[in-house]
């Protein structure tokens, strides 16, 4: 009798599964085996043959190295998501595993890199989210503001103001148009906010990291079980969405270029502000500018003139991630690690990690991750000091330009 897979770790398997959104009959299917054999290898309680274990690698095309490297245990959960109620379970499923990827990524690079300083502001806020006050909100939203020295004009770019105060930020296909973006922040972990690409509206895409980053502000104390409710859910996201609002449209700045509450009013500014014309309108009405008839009449009218989309959209351009792309960039320019020794210590399938760290498509191409182990750096920790007494070099990222 051949012998099964040792250290075969059950939870990849799953990982692989979910993200190709198929059941475990699905998947037994494409094995040539039985659902419970599928749930026994997921469980741990038994690993594959070696000719099964080759068939789950051709199939899922993926590395064996991937089904045998350990998962951390993150603890309970405090993910934020974007649109929520309609995204189905799958569609959830699929952007957890993407997101545990992205985070083996941004570990694996930390370890050779030292990442910029957390820089959030330090608020006051109230134990029960649900008493938090839109004044509360606003002040949230200018002092990140201020801290970030954007002062009340507009943003350049969201997505590198983000990464420059130490938010790890990724885009990637989610699988469905119900998610746009959700959110993390664990203790003793960087803050993530993952975009979606599923839409392609460079606008939206900004009021989304700025609506994540409002979760990372005003509920980094919340766990998953605190907003278990629908109606606790809505408020969150209500928040949020001020949040975002006063972050990319400070209040004065704001009105003081809108010559009057209409849509071609808008439509003048969007371009220097980046938000769409539906945001700027729902701000003049949070701003008290319009009354409610004016705003339902406005949002009639926007229906009724945009109907197949806003006009700019096709003129403001996606902001994208720099930061990891970079450190891999370094990584190679430095000589530190080849793209071979790279797919060795980070055995996910190439496209993956050329989407969650933003890098080119084809940036792995022709290395496939199961090739001969070359030697690989040897890590010293931080903490500790080599033979003669120098302690271990960290490459150091200079700083992103915050655009203004």
């Amino acid at each position: 009798m051949r012998a099964n897979t040792p250290g075969f770790i059950g939870e990849r398997l799953t990982q692989v599964r979910k993200s190709l959104g198929l059941s475990g009959i699905g998947l037994a299917g494409l094995l040539g085996v039985s659902a419970t054999t599928v749930s026994q290898y997921e469980k741990n309680k038994q690993s594959p043959r070696p000719e099964i274990m080759d068939r789950i690698c051709e199939k899922l095309n993926s590395p064996r190295a991937f089904f045998l490297r350990p998962i951390s245990d993150r603890g309970e959960r405090a993910i934020l998501y974007r649109s929520l109620a309609a995204a189905t379970k799958s569609a959830r499923e699929r952007a957890e595993v993407r997101f545990e990827w992205l985070r083996e990524i941004t570990e694996y690079l930390h370890g050779h890199f030292e990442f910029p300083k957390l820089n959030l502001p330090s608020m006051d806020l109230p134990v029960d989210f649900r008493t938090l006050t839109h004044d509360a909100i606003e002040r949230a939203a200018m002092q990140c503001r201020q801290l970030w020295g954007f002062g009340e004009g507009p943003i350049g770019d969201v997505v590198l103001a983000l990464e420059s105060n130490g938010i790890i930020v990724a885009r990637g296909e989610l699988g469905s148009e119900a998610l746009d973006a959700f959110s993390e922040y664990l203790p003793n972990d960087f803050p993530y906010i993952f975009l979606g690409t599923d839409k392609h509206v460079a606008a939206r895409s900004r009021f989304d990291a700025a609506h994540e980053l409002g979760h990372l502000i005003l509920h980094r104390h919340l766990r998953q079980r605190d907003f278990g409710h629908p109606k606790d859910f809505k408020t969150l996201e209500s928040q949020a969405h001020r949040f975002a609002a006063a972050f990319l449209l400070p209040g004065n700045a704001f009105l003081k270029s809108i010559w009057a509450p209409t849509l071609d009013a808008f439509r003048g500014q969007k371009e220097t502000w980046k938000v769409s014309i539906k945001g700027m309108i729902v701000r003049t009405h949070q701003l008290g500018v319009i009354d409610e008839n004016k705003y339902a009449r406005l949002m009639i009218n926007y229906g009724r003139r945009y109907r197949e989309g806003e006009p700019g959209d096709d003129v403001l351009k996606m902001e994208q991630p720099r930061f990891l792309a970079r450190c891999f960039e370094m990584l190679l320019a430095e000589r530190i690690c080849t793209k071979e020794q790279l797919l060795i210590n980070l055995p996910l399938q190439p496209h993956d990690i050329e989407e969650l760290a933003s890098l080119p498509r084809g940036f792995f191409s022709g290395f496939k991750g199961e090739v001969i182990e070359l030697p690989v750096l040897r890590k010293v920790p931080r903490e500790s000091a080599s033979e003669d007494g120098q302690t271990a070099e960290i490459i150091s990222l200079p700083p992103f330009k915050v655009a203004s």
